[in-house]
């Protein structure tokens, strides 16, 4: 029995005419924690990466503090619109699926709207996380991150997590102090895509930072109170400096020590001036089972007591019975405890024939289509 003096209708009304800015891009585990994602700046401030489509041809959009603002006071009506439905329905504010199917009965048109869809999956989740976007939030004045943060808490009180992407050259800059202030006003976690630890892979993608300002930049952010998600790119300096791809950024995450360390091996997309490399045969792609290789010498030289992930459909090596050979989970294994384990299962994809792996040249198709 629906109670209170508002109808449905005028709810769905309401919540037609509320939306708030959202990006397209987070990683693979703040959307299977269906985080709430806040744009707090446009698109990525480098957007030189010779090996990234992501951002291409958007300009940089530093967002004035008081529209980031706006932004959560719009989410806050959104879940009050939404919980004052689930009272209606009798569920006490619990956001479950009766509420959803009541909302879209009434006005089907919701599930166009992305605002509401967010926030929605976010409140039924639990309403717990929050992922910051877009490609490098901690470019923001530490005022305003700050000022964010605390707004952001203040208003939606039920977050236990606040993450974000961040570039080691920005972190490199940042001065330690404002790192702690960043830390103690509630950004949680950090995703940081190093991609490789050599400089010369670095300097060939355009990367625009160096080896030594990759680890001073992680260990900042750790002494900051941070965790901290690295991500690594296999093959992404091809057949031709593969062994030194993967040493060097064994050296630089072990130096580092990180809470997360996730694999991505390279998929070239088309528009970006690498995958013209590969189309012109300036850079050789390795076969699946030169990929393995190469993660066997990156893990072998990897001393930290980190997560090492593989949870993302790129790390697409198959084991004897035709399985996925790596676990996808968000938490992968802990080393140094798994580490034999993520050897062996190394060898056992090496020893089952190539033609059972996604080779990355499909992936390519699949991507391009």
């Amino acid at each position: 029995m629906m109670a209170g003096r508002e109808s449905l209708a005028e709810h769905v009304e309401r919540l037609r005419s509320l939306t708030f800015k959202i990006g397209v891009y987070r990683p693979p585990s703040e959307g299977g924690s269906a985080s709430l994602l806040l744009r707090v700046t446009e698109n990525c401030p480098w957007n030189r990466c010779t090996f990234c489509e992501m951002y291409k041809e958007h300009r940089f959009v530093y967002r004035p503090l008081p529209e980031i603002k706006a932004d959560i006071d719009t989410i806050a009506a959104i879940r009050e619109e939404i919980t004052a439905v689930s009272r209606k329905l009798g569920l006490g504010g619990k956001i479950a699926r009766e509420v959803g199917d009541a909302l879209l009965a009434e006005g089907g048109d919701l599930v166009l709207n992305s605002s509401f869809v967010t926030v929605f999956n976010w409140l039924a989740t639990g309403a717990a996380t929050a992922f910051l976007q877009d490609a490098d939030s901690l470019v923001m004045r530490p005022g305003d991150v700050v000022s964010a943060l605390e707004y952001l808490r203040g208003t939606l009180d039920s977050l236990t997590r606040v993450t974000t992407y961040a570039r080691s050259r920005t972190l490199a800059r940042r001065k330690p102090e404002d790192l702690r202030r960043i830390r103690e006003a509630g950004l949680d976690r950090l995703h940081i895509g190093l991609e490789t630890g050599d400089d010369e892979v670095l300097a060939l993608v355009r990367k625009g930072v160096t080896k030594a300002q990759q680890i001073e930049a992680g260990r900042k952010a750790i002494a900051a109170g941070f965790q901290v998600s690295y991500y690594w790119m296999p093959d992404l300096g091809g057949r031709e400096r593969r062994r030194q791809h993967a040493e060097h950024t064994a050296e630089v995450l072990s130096a580092i020590n990180p809470h997360y360390i996730r694999s991505r091996p390279l998929v070239p997309r088309r528009g970006t001036p690498l995958f013209d490399e590969v189309q012109q045969g300036r850079l050789s792609l390795s076969s699946p089972h030169e990929r393995l290789e190469e993660l066997a010498w990156m893990i072998d030289r990897l001393e930290v007591t980190s997560r090492v992930c593989f949870d993302h459909s790129m790390n697409a090596w198959a084991d004897r019975n035709g399985g996925l050979l790596f676990r996808r989970d968000y938490e992968g294994y802990r080393f140094p405890d798994e580490k034999p384990l993520v050897m062996d299962r190394i060898r056992e994809g090496l020893a089952v024939r190539e033609s059972m792996h996604v080779h990355v040249r499909q992936l390519m198709a699949v991507k391009s289509l």
